[in-house]
């Protein structure tokens, strides 16, 4: 067996609070667990359990998941949900659904936060712009409700994909549980340089950020394309040092998540290992602050 990487605990006592994609480890809970505490990592997000999406576990087996985790001592960071990342002319009873679902899960994993997408669209962005708020501002009063806030992530082909238009989400939407869950490999997809370009505009809204580095895009941008294009904090054109620092200066209190996405650049790799080099870089540039 590899031996834990010892200084992450130490970073976790310098105030920085540590997850990881579990489910990029392994399907099973107490798999991931073991991984995540291994690397010193207190906290889970919670994407899927058992091979099944996190609004479609159902009540018995959200408990049975809690109950695992606190016997394994991790806390759970937020729910990644799939909530937004569906097409805008689709229903949406089911998306408020999936929201439901997503909330049960907040409130009986322990989290507040939730993330969201904004819509995958046909057409441009102006026509798409109206529904994209209605359709948000319906989201953002039912987790307001039940005290949760959705933290929306930048992706490739929804509303949300450049800092300009999230900005413009946050500020249109105008409520206390809508905020940014900042994700710097997915602005560099993109074309958008994450620290130079992104943060000014969004650093007041930010409370949640994602730890994954990526390079440009040359060729079109297929899912194929994307995923290889990811690599490890530090070794893309993501600016994680820059963003780091900030993050440090402005005594940032949420979490660094991880989220490795390495399988098509680390094949060979089982997940375990692949949340390791995620791990190990990130350590490099958080103890070189």
């Amino acid at each position: 067996m590899q031996q834990p990487i010892r200084n992450l605990p130490m970073i976790a006592a310098m105030g920085w609070r540590l997850s990881a994609f579990g489910d990029e480890v392994a399907a099973e809970p107490a798999h991931q667990a073991a991984a995540l505490r291994d690397l010193g990592i207190g906290y889970v997000e919670v994407r899927s359990a058992w091979g099944v999406n996190v609004v479609d576990l159902g009540n018995e087996r959200l408990d049975r998941l809690g109950t695992e985790l606190t016997a394994s001592g991790m806390g759970v960071s937020a729910i990644a949900s799939p909530v937004g990342k569906s097409e805008l002319h689709a229903d949406f009873e089911a998306e408020l659904a999936r929201l439901e679902a997503a909330l049960d899960a907040a409130e009986r994993l322990g989290s507040r936060l939730v993330r969201v997408f904004s819509f995958y669209m046909r057409g441009g962005h102006d026509a798409a712009r109206d529904e994209v708020l209605r359709r948000l501002e319906r989201l953002c009063a039912r987790a307001s409700a039940r005290g949760a806030t959705l933290v929306h992530e930048n992706e490739s082909f929804i509303y949300g994909d450049t800092p300009e238009r999230c900005l413009e989400l946050v500020e249109a939407v105008g409520s206390p549980a809508f905020r940014i869950a900042f994700d710097p490999a997915n602005f560099v997809q993109v074309g958008v340089a994450p620290f130079t370009r992104a943060w000014p505009l969004l650093a007041r809204h930010v409370v949640h950020f994602h730890v994954k580095d990526a390079v440009a895009i040359p060729g079109e941008m297929t899912q194929e394309a994307l995923m290889a294009s990811v690599r490890p904090a530090g070794e893309g054109e993501g600016q994680l040092r820059e963003l780091l620092g900030e993050l440090e200066s402005s005594r940032y209190g949420g979490f660094l998540t991880l989220e490795p996405h390495l399988q098509a650049r680390l094949p060979d790799l089982d997940g375990p290992a692949r949340l390791r080099v995620a791990a190990a870089a990130l350590q490099g540039l958080l103890v070189a602050h």
